[in-house]
């Protein structure tokens, strides 16, 4: 079966900063999330048990500037601290790898990477094709269909990696793909910055979603609903309709490439060996150059 792998470079170059010690060169230049982030696909390419040695693979990045979301809500993501300078450092370097490594690499200004990996997995789809997203982002459970499946393989430890089915979805969240969404436009979002219905939880927010079975029957029943959280529904109804468009993946927005495009390139060992030279990576560079 065909399958695409996407992986959710934002997401990861972030995870691989955070998890590995403060490496450097001996020029003093950070390097930790580099070597995180190229492990991660190294071990990727190998292991076909998890994506069936995938046909079209790509790399997404979060382009800079703002997004489509920042025009709708101008306080989307307010609150998110810039980026570390040792990682901003980093990031030539990583897509460098990536490139180097055979790995099609992705960023379109004006919207965010969930949106491209979501474009991209819901046109496999159309296809017949599976989907592997690799990510950690929980926003991405909402794409999981019988096609499409989530991996998380940063899990800590030993543990093999998660994988989100549809079945893993419910199990995780309380609530299928279909109603991600809505869950989360109940409890918000704190990382991007939207807002909830005040002092509704998960333990809430699966209630009234179980009761009524969607967002749109909870806000019609809005007033049945008694209580401090009902009267915080009620304040809350004017903007439910734009957290939810929010923190939808927007799976529709113009691609510099299709499906056919993404196809791995064999690894440029002159230019990795020139990388990982630079980095002092000595173990891949002597796999480079013999």
């Amino acid at each position: 079966m065909p399958t695409l792998l996407l992986v959710d470079g934002s997401s990861y170059l972030y995870r691989a900063f955070h998890a590995l010690p403060d490496l450097r060169n001996k020029a003093g230049e950070p390097t930790g999330a580099v070597y995180g982030v190229v492990a991660m696909l190294r071990k990727l390419a190998a292991d076909n048990k998890l994506h069936g040695g995938a046909e079209h693979r790509a790399v997404v990045f979060d382009a800079k500037g703002k997004t489509f979301r920042d025009d709708w809500y101008p306080e989307y993501k307010a609150h998110r601290p810039p980026m570390p300078e040792d990682l901003v450092a980093q990031i030539p370097a990583i897509h460098d790898c990536v490139r180097a490594l055979g790995w099609p690499l992705l960023m379109v200004d004006g919207v965010e990477a969930d949106d491209v990996i979501g474009t991209l997995a819901r046109a496999a789809e159309a296809r017949g094709i599976d989907s592997v997203i690799v990510t950690g982002d929980k926003d991405l459970a909402q794409l999981v269909s019988p096609r499409i499946r989530l991996v998380n393989t940063m899990t800590k430890g030993s543990e093999p990696p998660e994988v989100l089915d549809e079945a893993g979805v419910v199990g995780k969240f309380g609530v299928p793909p279909g109603r991600i969404v809505d869950y989360l436009a109940l409890v918000g979002d704190a990382v991007d910055n939207v807002p909830g219905v005040e002092k509704v939880g998960p333990k809430t927010a699966l209630k009234w979603i179980g009761q009524y079975g969607s967002l749109d029957a909870i806000v019609s029943h809005a007033n049945e609903i008694g209580g401090a959280v009902g009267e915080n529904l009620r304040r809350h109804l004017d903007f439910l309709p734009l957290g939810r468009r929010l923190l939808t993946v927007a799976c529709d927005v113009p691609l510099p490439t299709d499906l056919d495009g993404l196809v791995p390139a064999p690894a440029d060992h002159d230019r990795l060996a020139e990388l990982y030279r630079h980095l002092e990576f000595r173990t891949w560079l002597r796999e480079v150059t013999g």
